[in-house]
C-alpha cells in the first residue's frame, strides 16, 4: 500500500486554506495524489468492484421504454439502450384509440444525450416543448457546474441554435404563442436572480425582474391549467410571486401577494365548480400549511377565500390540479398521504398495500385528462407507476421498474422502529432486510443512512444497487431526524438553527437503539450521508465515534463555518436562513460547536470513505480536502481514510448511468473490506 498524503498545514486557525487556491498546481497535484493512493488501497478490490457492478447492472434492464405520455397530438417517451449513459428521448403521433401504443412509422427522435456528451460529464436541465410542439426547448451543463447553454431545437426541420445568453441556471419557460421565452441568469453567487424574456428570432433579451436580495432565487413556471405563468421568488423562509396571462406574455407581472417575512405561499391555476380560479398554498395561519383560492382576475391576497383550514397535525406539502379534480399531497404521521376532491363528489385518500413507503403524483398528464399517474415504491417493493381514476379512486399499476434476474419482493421484509432522543422525541427508522436476517435475531451488518436538513424528506425508496448489501445479509436503514420533513414543518423547524443538534442527537440515538435492539453492533454499523447529511456524518463521528464501524460521506458539508463566513460563495446568503449568519457571535459559536472540520480531534475515527466533485457549486470540493486533510494530521489511529475527487463531475456525481453504477460498486466494496466482508 502506497503512503497516504499528508498535506501541508499553515499554522493559523484555518491551516488547509491553501486547498481553496482551485486549479494551482499544486492543489491539482495533491487531490491527484489522494485519488492514487484511494486507487492503491482498494486495488485488492478490483475483482470485487466488477463483481458489484456486474451483480448491479445485470438486476437493471438497459434496454427498456419509459411509459409514454399523451400531450396534443403525440405521445413522448424514452428509450434506455444497453451500453448508452442516458435514455434517448422520443415521440411518436397519439393513437386514434385512445391507447398509449407506440407507433413506429411516425417515432421521431428528439434529443440524444448520448451524442451530446460526446463521452463526458452531461447534465440536462429544462426539457421544454412549445405549446405548438413544433419546438424544442433544452439546456445542458458540460461540466457539472450547473451553469446552463440555451438551445431551440425546429422539430420539423431538426435545426439547433443556441441562445446567445451565458450563465443560465438551465430553465426554460414558453408562453403560449411558441415564440417567447423566460429564462434565468444566475449572479456571482450562483442564485438566479434575474428573469429574461426572449422572443425567438430577436438580437436580445429583455430584463423582466432583477432579485436583489441575496437569500431570495427566482423561478418562472406555467399552471397546471397552461393558461398563466408564475415568476416566484422564493427564500428558505419567505415567498413572493408575479402572475401574467400565458396569451399575453409581453404585459406586466401582477404581484399576488407582497413579500412578508415568514409568509410562505405557492400557487397554481385551475378549475374550481366550473370557474378558473387561483389555488393558494399559504402558512399564514399556521406552519402546516391552508388552502385559498382567488377568483381569476384577482389573485391578490385581499381576494383570497379559504378552501382547507390549517390542521396542526397535517402538513399540507403541494397541490396538483386537473380539470375534474385537485389532489392534496398531505404529510400526515411520518408518511404521504393523497387525498383526492373530484368535482362534485366527496374526497378520498389513497389507498397503499405497504405500511411505509413513497407516494407521490409523477404526472397529472393533460389538464382535461380524467386521470393522473401515482409513483410508488417501498424498501422492498420496485417502484410502479399507477394509473388513478380521478371520479371513482380506481388505480391500475401502469408499469413496474423491472428488477432482471431472480428476485422476490416478499423474500424482504421492510419494517418501521421508533428511537427515542435525547429530549424524549420518538424518531422514525425505516429498515428492510432479507426475512430470514430479521428472523435470525442476530446483529447482523447494517448501513444507517440520514440526511436531516431543508426540510427534505427521506421517503423509503427501493434501489436495486441495495440488494447487493441485502443479499450478503445487510440491514438497510433510513433515520428520518428532525431537520427532514418526513413529520411535517416542526419537524423541519426543530432541527434548524438554533436547534440544529437535534439533528445529530436524533442520529446517534437512532444508531444506539439499533445496536441496543441487537439489530446490529457497532463494528457492523456503516453510516453513510451525502451533502448536508454529509455534515451529519461529520458531526456524529467527531462526538460518537466508537459507535460505528464505517463512514461514507458523499461531497460533505462539513466547512461549515469558513462557508458560511464567505458570503461571495456560491448559496452562502440565502443559507442564512437553515444555518444561521455566523457574523452574529451567538451564531459563530454555535456553528463552530458542531462544524465537522474544526472539531476533528485525536481520537480513533471508523474507516472512512469521502467522496467529492472537482466542479460542485453546492459543496466545494475544497471542504471534503480541506476535512480530510485535518483528519489525517490529527486522528489516533491507523484506520482507512481515503479521498476520491471526482475531476470532471459536480454535486451529483458522474452524470452517466454505468459511471454511477461504478462508483456505488467502489462504495460497496469498501464497506464489506472495513467490515472484514471482503470476500462476499
Amino acid at each position: 500500500m502506497s503512503q497516504a498524503p499528508i498535506a501541508r498545514s499553515i499554522p493559523g486557525a484555518d491551516p488547509y486554506q491553501w486547498l481553496e487556491n482551485r486549479d494551482s498546481a499544486e492543489v491539482l497535484d495533491y487531490l491527484q495524489a489522494e485519488n492514487a493512493y484511494t486507487d492503491a488501497c482498494l486495488a485488492d478490490q478490483a475483482e470485487l468492484r466488477q463483481r458489484l457492478f456486474e451483480e448491479i447492472k445485470g438486476r437493471i434492464r438497459e434496454t427498456d421504454l419509459s411509459l409514454p405520455a399523451p400531450w396534443k397530438d403525440f405521445l413522448y417517451y424514452q428509450r434506455t439502450t444497453a451500453g448508452d449513459e442516458y435514455p434517448r428521448h422520443y415521440r411518436c403521433r397519439r393513437p386514434a384509440d385512445g391507447s398509449l401504443a407506440i407507433d413506429d412509422a411516425s417515432e421521431q427522435l428528439l434529443l440524444d444525450p448520448n451524442t451530446l456528451a460526446d463521452g463526458g460529464f452531461l447534465s440536462l436541465g429544462a426539457f421544454s416543448l412549445s405549446p405548438d410542439q413544433r419546438l424544442l426547448g433544452y439546456s445542458l451543463d458540460t461540466t457539472g457546474d450547473e451553469i446552463y447553454r440555451l438551445f431551440i431545437k425546429d422539430l420539423h426541420s431538426g435545426e439547433i441554435s443556441e441562445l446567445p445568453f451565458e450563465d443560465c441556471d438551465g430553465s426554460l419557460c414558453w408562453a403560449n404563442d411558441s415564440q417567447t421565452l423566460f429564462f434565468a441568469e444566475l449572479d456571482d453567487t450562483h442564485r438566479p436572480h434575474k428573469l429574461y424574456r426572449y422572443r425567438l428570432g430577436d438580437a436580445e433579451a429583455q430584463l423582466v425582474f432583477n432579485e436583489p436580495d441575496g437569500r431570495f432565487f427566482i423561478h418562472c413556471y406555467r399552471t397546471s391549467s397552461e393558461r398563466q405563468l408564475v415568476l416566484a421568488s422564493t427564500s428558505k423562509t419567505t415567498s413572493e410571486a408575479w402572475v401574467l396571462d400565458a396569451e399575453r406574455p409581453h404585459d406586466a407581472f401582477v404581484c399576488v401577494a407582497p413579500r412578508e417575512e415568514g409568509h410562505e405561499y405557492d400557487l397554481d391555476h385551475g378549475l374550481l365548480d366550473g370557474e378558473w380560479r387561483w389555488f393558494i398554498r399559504s402558512n399564514q395561519a399556521g406552519i402546516n400549511f391552508a388552502l385559498y383560492t382567488a377568483p381569476q382576475a384577482n389573485p391578490e391576497r385581499a381576494h383570497w377565500q379559504l378552501l382547507r383550514a390549517h390542521d396542526p397535525a397535517v402538513m399540507l406539502e403541494d397541490i396538483d390540479l386537473n380539470s375534474t379534480a385537485h389532489v392534496l399531497s398531505l404529510r400526515e404521521g411520518g408518511l404521504s398521504v393523497l387525498e383526492v376532491h373530484p368535482a362534485g363528489a366527496a374526497p378520498y385518500r389513497v389507498t397503499l398495500p405497504d405500511a411505509v413507503y413513497s407516494l407521490h403524483v409523477a404526472s397529472t398528464l393533460e389538464f382535461d385528462s380524467p386521470v393522473i399517474r401515482l409513483r410508488y415504491e417501498s424498501l422492498n417493493r420496485p417502484a410502479q407507476l399507477r394509473q388513478l381514476e380521478l371520479a371513482s379512486g380506481t388505480q391500475q399499476v401502469l408499469k413496474e421498474t423491472p428488477v432482471e434476474g431472480p428476485f422476490d419482493a416478499q423474500a424482504y421484509e421492510s419494517r418501521r422502529l421508533w428511537a427515542t432522543a435525547p429530549d424524549g422525541t420518538r424518531i422514525p427508522v425505516s429498515l428492510v432486510a432479507r426475512r430470514e436476517v430479521f428472523a435470525a435475531g442476530q446483529p447482523a451488518p447494517l448501513y444507517l443512512y440520514g440526511y436531516g436538513a431543508y426540510g427534505e424528506s427521506l421517503d423509503p425508496w427501493f434501489s436495486h444497487a441495495r440488494l447487493s448489501l441485502l443479499e450478503r445479509g445487510f440491514i438497510f436503514a433510513i433515520a428520518h431526524v428532525r431537520g427532514g420533513g418526513e413529520m411535517g414543518e416542526a419537524w423541519y423547524r426543530a432541527g434548524k438553527l438554533e436547534h440544529k443538534a437535534n439533528t445529530f442527537g436524533d442520529f446517534i440515538a437512532v444508531a444506539e437503539t439499533l445496536v441496543a435492539s441487537g439489530l446490529t453492533q457497532p463494528e457492523k454499523l456503516a453510516i453513510s450521508g451525502g451533502s448536508a447529511g454529509g455534515l451529519l456524518i461529520g458531526a456524529v463521528l467527531n462526538r460518537r465515534p466508537d459507535l460505528f464501524g464505517a463512514a461514507i460521506a458523499e461531497v460533505p458539508f462539513v466547512d461549515v463555518l469558513n462557508s458560511m463566513l464567505n458570503p461571495d460563495l456560491p448559496l452562502t446568503v440565502t443559507e442564512y436562513d437553515e444555518w444561521g449568519d455566523p457574523r452574529d457571535p451567538e451564531v459563530h459559536a454555535r456553528i463552530q460547536g458542531y462544524a465537522p472540520y474544526e472539531n476533528v480531534r485525536a481520537q480513533i475515527y471508523p474507516p472512512l470513505l469521502v467522496v467529492a466533485g472537482y466542479h460542485d457549486s453546492r459543496v466545494q470540493y475544497w471542504e471534503a480536502a480541506k476535512w480530510v486533510a485535518r483528519l489525517r494530521a490529527t486522528k489516533a489511529d491507523d484506520h482507512l481514510l481515503l479521498l476520491k475527487t471526482e475531476m470532471s463531475a459536480g454535486h451529483g456525481g458522474m452524470s452517466g448511468r454505468y459511471q454511477a453504477l461504478h462508483d456505488v460498486a467502489l462504495e460497496y466494496a469498501f464497506l464489506l473490506k472495513v467490515l472484514g466482508l471482503a470476500t462476499g
